[in-house]
């Protein structure tokens, strides 16, 4: 059986870049927040680390101007360009879909070294009723590499952009998203599936067991921790990833 991928989010910094790596990480993901300042030195210094390691680095804008993302992987150069805009359903939401299908087939046009990587927004457990997870799936299949599967906060039974925890992108809610959901994506996609969304070393081994995703995705549950237990964004809990890696892989992976 082929192993598990692993990733890891937010990793800005290349000394803990290689730590991950270290620690049994295959996917070290990193985040470019802004489209008027998308150089980071230090970011760009984590993806060089990640590559000479032997890994690969994962890149997240978050943007979705086709020449700024194209300057930005010819300065980076990752290899997975991960976008996760938050998909509207429905006919309403078809033109903004089709927007970022041609932003993808753009990237890979001019970058076809460069793998691409899109989130599938996927509801809350008990919440993905009637939800169009495999349709929209679908859609953006032809221009894509691989499917990450993140949750979805659907409030009063609708996903306003500002009701996410990045407003208009999905994921870091540190909350799971409908397993069974996950599983029919992965069962149906012709393409990997990473799972994410609230993955911790204490639920990881049960989601592959139920989902059989390509790879799983970790980020909230494995950030460290501020005096009152909140996790504190774009820094790693090195000893929370090496159990979220034995959980997957076994401690003498």
């Amino acid at each position: 059986m082929k192993k598990s991928i692993i990733q890891v989010y937010e990793i800005q910094d290349p000394r803990e870049a290689e730590a991950m790596v270290g620690l049994g990480v295959d996917h070290v993901g990193s985040v470019v927040l802004s489209e008027a300042e998308w150089k980071v030195p230090a970011v760009k210094e984590a993806v060089a680390v990640v590559r000479n390691a032997g890994a690969k680095s994962s890149l997240i804008p978050l943007f979705s101007t086709l020449e700024t993302v194209c300057r930005l992987l010819d300065y980076y150069g990752p290899d997975i360009v991960h976008f996760c805009e938050l998909l509207p359903a429905g006919d309403g939401g078809r033109r903004y879909r089709e927007g970022l299908v041609e932003l993808q087939r753009g990237v890979r046009e001019r970058f076809p070294g460069v793998a691409v990587m899109r989130s599938i927004p996927v509801p809350e457990t008990g919440a993905s009723d009637g939800f169009p997870v495999v349709d929209m799936a679908r859609e953006f299949e032809p221009v894509s590499d691989y499917f990450l599967t993140d949750t979805l906060l659907m409030g009063k039974g609708a996903p306003p952009p500002e009701g996410q925890p990045v407003a208009g992108f999905v994921g870091i809610t540190g909350k799971t998203c409908d397993w069974d959901a996950a599983a029919e994506l992965v069962r149906t996609s012709r393409i990997p599936v990473i799972l994410a969304g609230g993955l911790s070393p204490e639920n990881v081994a049960s989601a592959i067991a139920r989902v059989r995703p390509a790879g799983v995705d970790t980020c909230t549950a494995t950030n460290a921790e501020d005096p009152a237990g909140r996790p504190v964004r774009f820094r790693k809990d090195p000893d929370k990833v090496r159990r979220f890696v034995e959980a997957v892989r076994g401690p003498s992976f």
